[in-house]
């Protein structure tokens, strides 16, 4: 059969539905290719068998989505959990081993490291507190959102406590200032963790809860600080 022909035909059934109704008989003994090889099954045979593969189909995409509610309210409870840690926090000096110690534990990152800059001299002793180079500010004031790729030789990878092959940079900033206060380092062994192609929706999220927590060491004259973001 010509594929004009075919297409004739095709245009002429859809035309006159009723054809099948006028000539069930033909209906009934009509026999069609199996899909899976072998034998021809019938026209119904055919039609049952699109139907089960498209529940297939639907079966797999409603496990997916289970699949990824079930991850999303895996991620939401440890942010909750997490942030439930910093808004019980009584001193303000705690809060930088809470920041590192949440991030690495909650979100399973083996190296982490923190400076925050500017802060009231009461805060200044803390470890997160050591002075940090002029170039690594400007750099973090850059930075208008998380930066993940391979350790190039970063200034700043120097603060973790071990080698990494991958980092994830994140400037914490108090609301919308123009300048990072800080700078939170995440690293890995892993050169796939933090990739440079990779989505970094968390890890701005995660420094927006770090930047409204760790604004509790700042000079009580700084601006205000804008509540941090939660997504499901």
């Amino acid at each position: 059969m010509s594929t004009e022909f075919g297409l004739q035909v095709l245009a002429y059934l859809r035309e006159h539905p009723e054809f099948f109704d006028e000539h069930a008989e033909l209906f009934a003994s009509l026999t069609v290719p199996n899909p899976h090889g072998g034998r021809a099954v019938s026209l119904i045979e055919r039609q049952l068998m699109a139907v089960k593969e498209k529940n297939k189909q639907v079966e797999l995409r409603l496990a997916e989505l289970i699949r990824i509610g079930r991850e999303n309210e895996v991620i939401v409870d440890k942010f909750t959990t997490w942030t439930r840690s910093l808004v019980a926090a009584r001193h303000a000096r705690d809060l930088p081993g809470l920041v590192e110690g949440g991030v690495g534990r909650h979100f399973t990152v083996p190296l982490t490291a923190l400076r925050v800059w500017g802060v009231m001299p009461e805060h200044q002793g803390l470890d997160a507190a050591r002075p940090v180079a002029e170039d690594v500010k400007s750099f973090a004031h850059s930075l208008m959102g998380p930066y993940c790729g391979g350790n190039s030789g970063f200034a700043a990878a120097s603060w973790l406590p071990g080698e990494a092959a991958s980092i994830a940079l994140l400037p914490l900033r108090v609301g919308a200032a123009p300048e990072a206060f800080g700078l939170l380092v995440l690293g890995s062994p892993d050169p796939q963790r933090f990739r440079d192609d990779m989505g970094v929706e968390m890890l701005a999220r995660i420094a927006e809860i770090c930047s409204a927590a760790l604004a509790r060491l700042l000079p009580e004259s700084g601006p205000a600080v804008a509540a941090p973001t939660l997504t499901h």
